[in-house]
């Protein structure tokens, strides 16, 4: 299965599939064997980078697909 990362509305970003969470020095977190993690995208959680759902209430964001721009050479 490849990954699958879905923005969530007023919320975090989940992860699905195949994939490892590494901290700026290549140290990985312990996912212990879990497929699915949501990522916090508000700055509330007590538990960053992974979502603790401190964003109740506290962010908005309507999440719509879009095209990025022709990337630059």
């Amino acid at each position: 299965m490849s990954t699958k990362l879905t923005i969530n509305n007023n919320g975090s970003v989940k992860i699905e599939g195949d994939f490892e969470i590494v901290d700026m020095q290549g140290n990985q977190y312990g996912l212990q064997g879990r497929t699915v993690v949501s990522i916090c995208r508000c700055g509330l959680s007590a538990n960053k980078p992974f979502c603790d759902g401190s964003h109740k209430g506290h962010f908005e964001h309507n999440a719509v697909a879009f095209d990025l721009p022709p990337k630059k050479v």
